[in-house]
C-alpha cells in the first residue's frame, strides 16, 4: 500500500483506467475484472444466516425413500426422469465473500491522494447455503440464472496480484477486500418422480457466485 499519484489500473497486460462506480459485471472467462462497484462507508455486510456451509451444494441425488404420491391425472401422464429440481422464490442483495486480508491506507495530507492495493492471495468462492440442497448445484444455478436473468457461476477464483487504485480523500481511511460477490436467492428443492408426482419441498437460501471484484469502503 502507498500514495502515488498514479491514476490508472493495470490488471494483466491490460492497462485499464480506475472509473469508481462502474457497473460492468466480470466473471470467471473474464481476464479483467471490474474493481469495484462503488466506494461505500462500511465494510462488508455479513450474510444474515448464522449456518452457511461453504460448498455445500451437493452432487449426488439421493432419491427419498417414501412412496410418491398418487398421481390424480386420467389417463396416466408420459413418464418423467426421476430427479430433484430447484425452484426459486425470492431474490436479495448480492454479498461479498472476501479472499485474503482487508487493506487500509491513511492519507494524512491536505488533499486528495491516490490508494494502491494489490490482492495477496489466490482463493476459490463457491456457493454458500443455509438450509438443504438436494438438487445439484449446476441445476439451480441454470434455474436461478433464467428465473432472474443474472448470470451466475457455481464457483469463482479471485486471483492474487490484481491492483486497484482509487481516490482516498484527505484525512480518511480507504479499505479495500478482493474476493468475489454472491447473489443471494431463496428458493427449494423437490424431488421428481417417475409418474411425474413432486414430493416434499425442502427450502434453502443460497449465495451463489456472480463476479469477482474489490469491495472499497472508506472511514473516518
Amino acid at each position: 500500500m502507498r500514495i502515488s499519484r498514479a491514476a490508472s489500473l493495470l490488471v494483466g497486460p491490460t492497462l485499464v483506467i480506475a472509473v469508481l462506480g462502474t457497473t460492468n459485471p466480470a466473471f470467471a472467462e473474464d481476464p479483467t475484472p471490474a474493481p469495484t462497484e462503488a466506494v461505500e462507508t462500511a465494510p462488508p455486510a455479513a450474510p444474515e444466516e448464522g449456518d452457511l456451509v461453504e460448498g455445500g451444494a451437493g452432487e449426488v441425488e439421493t432419491p427419498p425413500t417414501e412412496a410418491p404420491p398418487k398421481d390424480p391425472q386420467v389417463p396416466p401422464r408420459e413418464a418423467c426422469e426421476p430427479h430433484y429440481l430447484w425452484e426459486s422464490t425470492a431474490k436479495h442483495k448480492k454479498y461479498h465473500k472476501g479472499v485474503g486480508p482487508t487493506q487500509s491506507n491513511y492519507n494524512g495530507t491536505s488533499r486528495t491522494a491516490k490508494s494502491e492495493f494489490t490482492s495477496e492471495v489466490t482463493g476459490e468462492v463457491g456457493i454458500a447455503v443455509s438450509g438443504t440442497l438436494k438438487a445439484k448445484a449446476g441445476v439451480a444455478v441454470a434455474e436461478i440464472e433464467q428465473e432472474y436473468s443474472v448470470q451466475l457461476s457455481v464457483k469463482l477464483t479471485a486471483k492474487m496480484g490484481n491492483k486497484i487504485t482509487v481516490d482516498t480523500p484527505s484525512k480518511y481511511t480507504t479499505n479495500a477486500k478482493y474476493g468475489v460477490y454472491r447473489l443471494k436467492t431463496d428458493g427449494y428443492s423437490q424431488w421428481v418422480y417417475a409418474n411425474c408426482t413432486k414430493g416434499v419441498k425442502h427450502p434453502a437460501t443460497l449465495y451463489t457466485p456472480t463476479r469477482i471484484g474489490w469491495y472499497i469502503w472508506e472511514t473516518h
